[in-house]
């Protein structure tokens, strides 16, 4: 059976902690994110495929707090061409 992919590593942060780092940090982090905790369990089930993001300073808090690189929260990272080589030419 295919299991839905969220959007961001929350979860794998999360599931790695014992069930007291857990209770604490479902506490702690909507607290230092400044939003409510039903925000936070909707941002923590964000999907790929769904055009739903978590704020840009949001996200950077998140990877400072768990210890990530930065850029490497989702799972998943868009990548482009530069502007004047997609449309000005050069």
């Amino acid at each position: 059976m295919n299991e839905p992919i969220n959007k961001y590593r929350i979860n794998e942060y999360l599931y790695k902690l014992n069930v007291r780092q857990y209770r604490k940090a479902m506490v702690l982090l909507p607290e230092l994110l400044g939003i409510s905790l039903n925000t936070f369990h909707n941002y923590r089930n964000i999907l790929t495929e769904e055009s739903k993001d978590i704020p840009y300073e949001k996200v950077i808090l998140m990877e400072q707090l768990f210890e990530f690189e930065l850029g490497t929260l989702a799972y998943q990272n868009p990548t482009s061409e530069s502007l004047k080589a997609l449309y000005i030419g050069q």
